[in-house]
């Protein structure tokens, strides 16, 4: 999927992350970083199901951070990542995958994160309704082995309109719902790096899948996975 210097030029960026580092290098980055994860993408095109197909050009994140909000104004993020997203729910509005690779990781991910209330509500009815498939999902052998525990952030206590003895309380107390695991920067640069992403997003598919059948119609999802 990518060359040893691609992790070197995240490195680098890492240590010069302004604007007249960057541009003289922007070509470099383009070959290295951008390039491969579009070729990535439309790989996965070729294996993933249908209505997953993303346009690499649009899944590929761009690497200029928005610094308009935070105390951070560094101008570029030191990471690569992309999304494919539900292609009758749009980018913002249901489920999705996601990879990244950054000098720290290389990070294989799916679901959903920081979601708008309305979106929420829906996750947490369809879960109310659906909870035994959806534990009989993450029970899963290989969900167990490669991922481990559905994650993310969540509520102390139930959900207003939600009975605190139901048997899915836990679930339903969940602000995020995601599945992700993390391995070292360094696989992303081996062989079969692109087998060990795929057999990992096959694997996400099922979950994406349940999560998206909350959702009739286009919801917008806010902040959607990392960006």
């Amino acid at each position: 999927m990518f060359e040893p210097k691609a992790l070197a030029f995240l490195r680098e960026l890492k240590e010069n992350n302004d604007r007249e580092w960057f541009q003289p290098r922007k070509d470099e980055y383009e070959a290295l970083l951008r390039g491969p994860t579009m070729a990535t993408v439309e790989a996965l095109n070729q294996v993933l199901p249908p209505e997953y197909v993303t346009d690499p050009g649009k899944s590929v994140y761009r690497i200029y951070r928005d610094t308009r909000f935070g105390e951070d104004k560094t101008p570029y993020k030191t990471h690569v990542g992309a999304l494919l997203w539900h292609r009758r729910l749009g980018k913002d509005g249901g489920a999705g995958l996601y990879f990244h690779l950054s000098t720290d990781e290389f990070l294989i991910a799916a679901g959903l994160y920081h979601c708008s209330n309305e979106l929420l509500l829906k996750v947490r009815n369809h879960i109310a309704a659906e909870h035994a498939a959806l534990t009989k999902l993450l029970r899963r052998k290989p969900v167990r082995e490669m991922f481990g525990e559905i994650q993310g952030d969540k509520l102390t206590r139930p959900p207003r309109g939600f009975d605190p003895a139901h048997p899915a309380i836990e679930y339903l107390k969940m602000k995020d719902f995601l599945l992700e695991t993390t391995m070292a920067p360094e696989v992303a640069l081996q062989a079969d790096a692109f087998v060990v992403l795929k057999r990992h997003l096959v694997e996400l598919i099922p979950f994406v899948s349940f999560l998206n059948r909350a959702f009739p119609g286009k919801t917008k999802v806010v902040d959607y996975l990392r960006t």
